[in-house]
């Protein structure tokens, strides 16, 4: 799966008001950046790399399967998988939009 293809998808499940009023990012390292800016309204879903309230660094591989329920978001912290930066507590609202 793409950035694009990610992005849009991110764009369809969120819609145009983010039930997380703060402004994430997923860092995909060298794949590139999904933000939500849940701030703004309607909400904006880009791949600018700005300032976020809490950012996800994980591989875009492990992103995919978290989303697709293959891979456990929990475990794959625990496991070092996936790191969180910021507001941890806006980490664990995000099942709201992966689903």
């Amino acid at each position: 799966m793409s950035l694009e293809k990610i992005t849009e998808e991110m764009r369809s499940r969120v819609g145009a008001h983010s039930p997380i009023q703060k402004v994430i990012k997923f860092d995909f390292g060298d794949d590139g950046i999904v933000r939500i800016d849940g701030v703004s309204s309607p909400t904006v879903i880009d791949n600018d790399d700005t300032d976020a309230d809490c950012t996800v660094k994980v591989s875009m591989e492990n992103f995919i399967q978290i989303a697709e329920g293959n891979l456990n978001a929990q475990m794959a912290f625990m496991t070092g998988k996936l790191r969180v930066e910021g507001d941890m507590s806006i980490a664990m609202q995000l099942g709201s939009i992966l689903g």
